[in-house]
């Protein structure tokens, strides 16, 4: 059984025991969280629906937070003698999926 989840503007597949990297979540590491579930397959059968998934829970433990790969930014324009350096890390938290409850 897994599902798919909707944190930080993205989705991600979740089974149970997988660690996910989403946007940086408030909390502690060892806090439980809660994600939203926008699908679920168990046994073959895709639920889907507002109304079907109301009861899907998928709770999670935070791990950790962490930073995304460094990303160089340059901006540069020609004969004029500007450029610009900027880098960015995003920041990320590693999640792990203790469990998928379908409501049944």
């Amino acid at each position: 059984m897994y599902a798919i989840v909707k944190t930080g503007g993205k989705q991600y597949k979740a089974a149970e025991g997988d660690v996910l990297e989403v946007e940086k979540l408030a909390g502690e590491p060892g806090d439980a969280v809660t994600l939203p579930a926008v699908l679920l397959v168990e046994d073959g059968k895709i639920t889907t629906g507002a109304a079907a998934l109301a009861g899907v829970t998928v709770t999670g433990e935070l791990v950790d937070h962490t930073k995304g790969p460094k990303i160089k930014i340059h901006k540069f324009k020609n004969k004029t003698g500007y450029h610009k350096r900027q880098g960015h890390r995003q920041p990320l938290t590693r999640v792990k999926v203790t469990g998928i409850t379908s409501g049944k």
